[in-house]
């Protein structure tokens, strides 16, 4: 296909804005895709892994001769004989806190212990059970607030990684739970409240959850000669060599990282988590490794941070929000992983999309005796729009002014000053509202029933800054045949990235993303990518595919010159070669770098002139049924409006933020990880819901406005996340809309809804 294009006066591709078929579409539909659970080396060993069974403890002792007596076993190994190969075995993103296994302590309950490797991943099973630990149980702490104060502490000593630009400041510490403090002081709230004619304070809190992607995590290892090959599920190629290189004492060049397809992700494929134990595996047993996390174990090593949040504002005669004040408590579990980045990231968010004079945040990244937490879809944004959309929900009613007009009148827009002092480049926090208005219908009259069956209404919004700063880094290569080929190491988990890489790349070209192949990450042949989170892959990568595109085009141009042909010649691409090496040889490359322009906040005042590259902004609309007897809530109508700068491929994009409103209905309603002492009781996805066809509105909408996205590939931006910003806050706002009842935790279950009612009558729960 390639050998028929030539270099000029080509006829638009068409490819962007379009919807042409996803690249990986026919291998998914006929059972041909790639996953890593498919990988099969050769004389290899399959691992399981012994988990602590208490929350907090040091280890006396750990017996494995039983399970290393077993047949079929290999090799049983411990923390102790990952300390022969690795001295200081610590790792992590933020903080090098977690062991490759335990050390000394277990931390939580399912915390990495041993490792039994053996023939078959049954025996292994198997042999897990015949290991025994003896610990002297420590006291333990999970709620994020006790354990600022808490004399339990979970680390001994805090020990910042300095991998971050925005946390090189972080300092070690002892005697504190407390990992991260991001301070934002904007004006003086105090006088906010001496000054305003009402002030509200509320306190709303979030569970943790789980990602519950349908691929497990699962990762294998082999040596070929001197270098160590990982296969992986993993979001983040990149640096899970950097940090195993680190690990091991290793250039990188002696550490690959390979990725296939994804079978989704939700950022709990970030950094390191199977990693780092199938490196050590396979270096202590002399042979390839594999291991795979069942859903059910998954669920008991990773989460998402639970939160609770303490909002207080102060609003004028006039109806607007003078003084906000805002204390987050983010629970990041045993290790930080990424926790600190949320913490500064999403916390500098937390007053909300609105433009208040005088702001005071405090947000808190805290260790608790629970699973490590790293972010979710959304990055922390939805945890405290909850708050915040809950929250001026509120005093809109208790003003008697409408929601939407009274968000309206409050909004941060063009030109003004966000919290940090980032200037907002655009309005497109108001075209969001407006097209949500009009497609719910808001000003007309709305019929909430009289009966058991109630309805209500509620609207959300809410915006998020991209993960910065970053860098991505991509080449594109015009072989002597005129074929093309993209190398990236951008993960498709199935958001379709492959697809709009294409399209970038092909508008630049002038040929279809369908002609253009693109390869899977592969830490050897693909460059630099930070990696697949944060919904950062359309601006950050698109822009560096765009440029290595226009890198690829200067110098076919330059090429064509060259051998004495103008722009104008409408030779193919292969003729070029063909003319100047006298046969089919040969080949060009374009790379592209690109890193947004970004400035540090404070680490004194939280302020910054540029906090992100690009602001995600997203809104939720819906219509709720309310059983009044049962407390059962169901969402009729599901409407989501989402700025995308420029649409790439509107079908993929319509995906997306669908995709995004389903996921956050769990969310909303009925996900949860119950914990009791520190042990998970819903680890399986027969206790723990997600979403299901039958939970799905039958009006589901998703909408997009086009902001001026300056600085994006032809304009656009990611928007994977911003449909996840409004829905349950949306929710809780119907909800009261219908029955009168505010719920300030999530997730908003039926019992919820119902002890709201009881509460309401004046009944006590339970009575008869």
């Amino acid at each position: 296909m390639g050998s028929e294009m030539s270099i000029s006066d080509r006829m638009p591709a068409g490819t962007f804005g379009s919807s042409p078929p996803r690249l990986e579409s026919h291998a998914k539909v006929t059972g041909r895709a790639e996953y890593t659970h498919n990988v099969q080396l050769r004389n290899m060993l399959h691992g399981k892994i012994f988990r602590s069974s208490i929350a907090h403890g040091r280890i006396r002792h750990i017996d494995v001769t039983a399970a290393q007596a077993m047949p079929g076993v290999h090799r049983v190994f411990t923390g102790a004989d990952v300390c022969k190969l690795v001295p200081s075995p610590y790792y992590g993103p933020a903080f090098h806190d977690q062991p490759i296994l335990a050390l000394e302590k277990v931390r939580y309950v399912g915390e990495a212990v041993a490792v039994v490797l053996a023939d078959d991943p049954h025996t292994a099973e198997q042999a897990v059970q015949l290991i025994a630990a003896d610990y002297e149980e420590l006291p333990a702490v999970f709620d994020e607030v006790e354990a600022v104060t808490s004399a339990t502490f979970v680390h001994d000593e805090l020990k910042p990684a300095k991998t971050f630009a925005d946390l090189k400041h972080l300092a070690g510490r002892s005697n504190t739970n407390v990992i991260v403090e991001f301070k934002l002081d904007r004006g003086d709230v105090t006088k906010a409240w001496a000054a305003a004619d009402r002030v509200f304070e509320h306190t709303f809190r979030t569970p943790m959850v789980a990602h519950m992607a349908l691929e497990p995590l699962v990762s294998l290892a082999e040596m070929n000669g001197s270098t160590l090959t990982i296969h992986t599920a993993s979001q983040m190629p990149s640096f899970v060599r950097i940090e195993l290189a680190r690990l091991l004492g290793w250039p990188e060049s002696r550490v690959r990282v390979k990725v296939l397809h994804l079978g989704g992700g939700f950022a709990a494929k970030t950094y390191i988590k199977l990693e780092a134990i199938v490196a050590l595996s396979t270096l202590l047993a002399n042979r390839p490794v594999r291991i795979a996390a069942t859903m059910e174990e998954q669920a008991y090593v990773i989460a998402s941070h639970g939160t609770t949040c303490r909002i207080k504002s102060g609003v004028s005669k006039e109806g607007r929000i003078i003084g906000r004040q805002c204390d987050v408590w983010w629970n990041c579990g045993a290790y930080a992983d990424v926790g600190p980045r949320i913490s500064q990231k999403s916390g500098f968010t937390s007053a909300g999309p609105y433009d208040i004079e005088n702001v005071q945040i405090r947000s808190r990244g805290v260790y608790t005796n629970l699973p490590l937490c790293t972010g979710r879809r959304g990055f922390g944004v939805p945890n405290l729009s909850w708050a915040y959309e809950n929250h001026t929900d509120i005093i809109a009613r208790e003003l008697g002014a409408d929601p939407l007009e009274f968000r309206r009148r409050n909004l941060l827009r063009e030109g003004k000053e966000q919290a940090t002092g980032t200037v907002m480049p655009d309005d497109s926090i108001a075209l969001v509202l407006d097209r949500l208005a009009e497609r719910m219908n808001w000003s007309a009259a709305f019929e909430r029933g009289q009966g058991v069956m109630r309805h209500g209404r509620g609207i959300a919004i809410g915006f998020k800054a991209v993960i910065a700063p970053t860098t991505s880094v991509a080449t594109i290569t015009i072989n002597a045949d005129g074929s093309c080929v993209l190398n990236m190491s951008t993960v498709d988990m199935g958001q379709g990235s492959d697809t709009v890489m294409a399209q970038i790349a092909g508008e630049v070209l002038g040929i279809s993303a369908q002609s253009i192949k693109v390869s899977h990450p592969d830490t050897d042949l693909t460059p630099y990518d930070m990696g697949t989170v944060g919904s950062r892959s359309t601006f950050h990568m698109g822009n560096a595919v765009k440029l290595a595109a226009e890198d690829a085009r200067s110098k076919i141009e330059a090429l064509a010159r060259e051998i004495g042909l103008t722009k104008g010649s409408n030779y193919p691409w292969s003729e070029l070669f063909q003319r100047r090496y006298g046969m089919q040889a040969g080949n060009i490359v374009g790379t592209g770098t690109f890193i947004p322009p970004y400035a540090a906040p404070s680490s004194e005042s939280g302020h910054s002139t540029n906090v992100t590259p690009y602001w995600m902004v997203g809104g939720t609309g819906v219509e709720v049924e309310v059983d009044s007897e049962t407390g059962r809530v169901r969402i009729t109508k599901l409407i989501t409006v989402a700025d995308c700068g420029a649409l790439v491929n509107p079908r993929i994009a319509e995906t997306q933020l669908s995709g995004a409103a389903i996921m956050s209905i769990g969310y909303a309603l009925f996900e949860k990880m119950d914990y009791d002492g520190g042990q998970l009781t819903n680890a399986s996805l027969a206790d723990y819901n997600i979403p299901g066809m039958q939970d799905v509105p039958i009006d589901l909408v998703s909408v997009f406005v086009e902001g001026d996205q300056r600085g994006g590939p032809f304009g656009a931006k990611g928007l994977g996340e911003s449909g996840t910003f409004g829905v349950a806050p949306a929710v809780a706002n119907a909800i009261h809309d219908a029955i009168g009842v505010r719920l300030t935790v999530l997730p908003m279950a039926a019992e919820s809804v119902l002890r709201g009612l009881h509460e309401q009558q004046g009944r006590r729960w339970g009575a008869k």
